[in-house]
């Protein structure tokens, strides 16, 4: 089974930066389609950001020119560099990575999650 892990989530003060990490372990990353989504209290899940096995990348409108996609190979993981964070980014952010290799901002794109890392952005 697939197996991801996300960390670099915590507390930090609007207009910040927080950058997220996925590690995937039992497979290799480059091989798999890898999306960003977050989901706060009382809200559906929504796709951040993603980047297919070719390096294509996406992001939701709200995250644009704020968020950035990476992938280090070498490393078998994924980044999410957030920058000028704001009160309404504050969510529990998912990696997951689907067998398909698409960059897709939907969640049933993707077949294996991570268990989350919490986000808040608070003065």
């Amino acid at each position: 089974q697939l197996q991801l892990v996300e960390s670099g989530g915590g507390l930090v003060q609007p207009g910040g930066s927080l950058t997220l990490s996925c590690a995937a372990s039992r497979f290799t990353i480059n091989y798999f389609g890898i999306g960003w989504f977050r989901q706060a209290p009382g809200k559906e899940r929504e796709g951040v950001s993603c980047i297919s096995s070719g390096s294509s990348t996406n992001y939701a409108d709200s995250v644009k020119g704020r968020f950035t996609i990476s992938r280090d190979n070498a490393n078998n993981t994924v980044y999410l560099q957030m920058n000028s964070l704001e009160p309404e980014d504050t969510a529990t952010y998912y990696c997951a990575a689907g067998v398909f290799r698409l960059c897709a901002l939907y969640p049933s794109a993707f077949d294996s999650w991570g268990q989350g890392t919490q986000v808040t952005v608070s003065s």
